[in-house]
């Protein structure tokens, strides 16, 4: 008999390569993917807490799923990731959702396959298991769901402790992984006709400092040399630990993209230290000058966040002409929201929310008229595309191109997964139409 798995992914991009690991174990154990949850022998959420929405949003959806677990009386339900690492999280989604046969953490995720077999076996009881950070790098097969593109984990955990984040409490301490394994990886992902790969971390930039490995530049320079036509991405880069050598590195390889994620978080000065970002608004532009210096043309994108405590309309008005300094060709802007257990949330002054909306509105706005500047500027131009899916409402191919401009454009023949040059003839916002050359 067949049986169905659906997981529920919330967060970033190193949670959805997370889901791919714990997808590889379902395979493993015979389950088949099914996007309905009504179908799903076992569903498995795996949480982010870095934002409260995620968090509102994992807890109605799995109070929504009484009723099938009274109908479906062999339907395994897992909770598991950054939201139940949290101390006393797993206990509280016990108590909440006692019908929740599984509830892990970040530092047992390898260990998921072992509990399904548990239930298997006919156990009855919830098996509620939270580790504490043991420092293992697990090395198991993700099963990817994401072509082109696959995404690589090459470091675990946070050292940086920013005063607003949750992560190193969570993840815990920073590990890397052995270059020769990501090496490794990336050779295979290019013979299975990958065309696009991320390398993922919450600080990219400091992968294997203080330890005998290859810096992060020289595992960009490697990975960047291998054959075939691909693109290489990299995500998160934290500002205190990009170098002249990574900008090297990028500038050095026709398959290392012209683009990077270098978040910021502010332009003040004074809320930056209080963030504990080890950076100043002078360091951080002078990074920037390092890329332009050595990628004249590199998309920079970042993170902003508003109304963290104390932030004054003098420090709002820094990050804003920071911003315009800049000229990003992207951000994600945040308004700050308290996450319990990090410093941030006892600090005195928090911002009153009126003050935050307002705040992220006039970011909101004036980073979308410079995305839109950028976007107008592609149009009478050509832009190779790597394809991604298909819109089949609009009947439209699309896929990014270097900078992360998403494109797309007719065709008769499927593209998935194809380089593909297009003539832009419009711009909307981010979004760019165009023709097949």
């Amino acid at each position: 008999m067949e049986r169905f798995y659906h997981i529920v992914t919330y967060g970033c991009q190193m949670n959805v390569h997370d889901s791919e690991r714990i997808a590889g174990m379902l395979s493993e154990l015979g389950y088949s993917e099914t996007y309905s949850i009504e179908d799903a022998d076992i569903i498995v959420f795996n949480t982010c807490c870095i934002r409260e929405n995620a968090e509102n949003h994992f807890f109605g959806n799995l109070g929504a799923l009484k009723k099938l677990k009274e109908k479906k009386k062999g339907l395994i339900i897992a909770a598991g990731g950054c939201l139940t690492q949290q101390d006393g999280m797993a206990e509280t989604v016990h108590k909440k959702f006692p019908f929740v046969d599984i509830v892990f953490g970040t530092h047992n995720l390898e260990k998921l396959k072992d509990y399904i077999l548990q239930k298997h076996d006919g156990y009855k009881k919830s098996i509620i298991r939270i580790e504490s950070d043991t420092g293992v790098i697990y090395e198991g097969e993700p099963l990817r769901s994401s072509y082109p593109n696959a995404w690589v984990n090459i470091t675990f955990g946070c050292n940086n402790f920013c005063t607003y984040c949750i992560v190193p409490f969570v993840k815990g301490r920073e590990r890397s992984r052995k270059s020769e394994n990501i090496l490794s990886e990336c050779e295979s992902l290019l013979k299975e006709g990958y065309k696009e790969i991320t390398l993922l971390g919450q600080n990219v930039n400091s992968y294997n400092n203080g330890s005998d490995d290859i810096p992060f530049s020289a595992l960009l320079e490697k990975i960047g040399a291998m054959e075939g036509k691909f693109r290489l991405r990299f995500m998160t880069s934290h500002p205190k630990d990009f170098s002249e050598d990574i900008a090297r590195a990028m500038a050095g390889s026709d398959k290392i993209c012209n683009a990077i994620h270098l978040p910021v978080q502010s332009g003040s000065d004074r809320i930056l230290k209080a963030m504990n970002r080890h950076y100043t608004r002078s360091d951080y532009l002078r990074k920037i000058d390092i890329l332009k210096k050595n990628i004249p043309d590199c998309a920079v994108s970042t993170d902003i966040i508003v109304g963290f405590p104390g932030e004054t309309d003098e420090d709002f008005k820094d990050t804003l002409s920071l911003v315009r300094e800049v000229g990003y060709h992207s951000a994600f802007t945040f308004v700050y929201s308290p996450r319990n257990g990090t410093p941030a949330a006892k600090m005195e002054n928090q911002i009153p929310e009126d003050v935050k909306k307002e705040r992220i509105m006039e970011l909101v706005s004036l980073v979308n008229d410079k995305t839109r500047k950028i976007s107008e500027e592609y149009v009478g131009k050509e832009t190779e595309i790597l394809v991604e899916d298909r819109d089949d409402k609009r009947e439209l191919y699309f896929g990014r191109d270097e900078k992360g401009r998403m494109g797309y454009f007719e065709s008769d023949k499927n593209e998935i997964g194809n380089f593909v040059t297009v003539k832009i003839n419009r711009a909307n916002g981010v979004s760019l139409m165009g023709e097949k050359v």
